[in-house]
């Protein structure tokens, strides 16, 4: 690891071996906890290149747990999380309303790193029991039209990083290729990134790639779409910038997005979300994110149908029934 870290104190750039490599040797324990903060600083100070993300990227997917859901349709949604906004739990929700309209999900998440309440957090406060057991994922998909993975569960080699991350306290570059590491190996996946910049890498790769995809990113710095302004979409055939308006629906602003100041706080607004109890804002943010991923699965001819298939699964409860069947299973 010194080599390394005067190669990258030199402001020079690893290859896709040499990341990859490096990857798995902090998975297997070969470096001690000092050069792995050291490690991890440096791409806080720094973009990551493609060559070093397709490297990392393909290191996590030859050490994970592989979930095999092929017999199948599943699609991710999962934002890489990291753009400081605190906003409540919206691409899990979204998730719900995507399996509740019809195309099944296999969610990937993680606690928060860098944020109050992430996924995982807010679905075991909910009682939802962490699983790497194909069998009982394939019987959620199957049940419930969706499953949840655990990230810890299905990247093992990940547990030495663990606990330096949640030291830090702040996005590393495991924010960055957390989306593209579903142990499942979706076919479909609505990403959502911080900066414009991490959208073209993640464009470039993943259009190298027979997924569909849309990545996403609000140009006022969200990973989704926060309504609070213009969004980025990008696909494997265009890249468009459109406004709430432009979809049907109406600007929000920011401090409608809130997560709130506890797990408690958050647990309640998803509930609220999924009963369709919770504010009009709420609500808006989760049917845009949930309509652009089903435009994204091909399952709406336009986005404004996609927003309209949102609608009905939240307000027909079916996004909660698929919530209310997934704990049940």
């Amino acid at each position: 690891m010194k080599n390394i870290l005067n190669h990258l104190f030199e402001y020079k750039t690893l290859t896709k071996d040499e990341a990859k490599q490096v990857l798995i040797n902090i998975s297997t324990g070969q470096y001690n906890t000092s050069q792995i903060a050291a490690f991890l600083t440096v791409y806080m100070m720094r973009s990551l290149t493609v060559q070093e993300l397709e490297g990392f990227r393909d290191a996590m997917l030859e050490l994970c747990v592989p979930v095999d859901l092929t017999d199948f349709d599943v699609m991710d949604l999962c934002g890489t999380g990291g753009d400081g906004k605190d906003t409540f739990n919206i691409s899990t929700l979204s998730a719900f309303v995507v399996a509740g309209a019809g195309q099944q999900v296999a969610k990937h998440g993680n606690h928060g790193v860098s944020s109050l309440c992430g996924s995982s957090t807010v679905m075991e406060h909910l009682g939802y029991q962490f699983t790497n057991n194909v069998d009982k994922l394939r019987r959620m998909v199957d049940k419930a039209g969706i499953c949840f993975l655990h990230a810890p569960l299905f990247h093992p080699a990940m547990k030495n990083v663990a606990p330096i991350r949640k030291e830090l306290g702040v996005k590393t570059f495991f924010n960055v290729i957390g989306p593209m590491v579903n142990p499942a190996f979706p076919k479909k996946q609505l990403v959502g990134v911080y900066s414009l910049e991490l959208a073209r890498l993640y464009a470039y790769l993943y259009q190298q790639t027979p997924k569909r995809f849309m990545i996403l990113h609000a140009l006022d710095g969200y990973d989704e779409v926060s309504l609070t302004g213009a969004f980025k979409i990008i696909t494997a055939h265009a890249e468009n910038v459109l406004t709430p308006q432009q979809i049907g629906l109406r600007q929000l602003a920011a401090e409608e997005l809130a997560g709130g100041q506890s797990v408690e706080d958050s647990a309640r607004i998803f509930m609220n979300v999924l009963k369709d109890e919770a504010t009009s804002a709420q609500k808006q943010a989760v049917v845009a994110n949930a309509a652009m991923a089903l435009y994204a699965a091909e399952k709406a001819r336009t986005i404004e149908d996609a927003v309209g298939m949102a609608t009905e699964s939240l307000e027909g409860k079916r996004a909660l029934a698929c919530f209310t069947e997934l704990l049940a299973a």
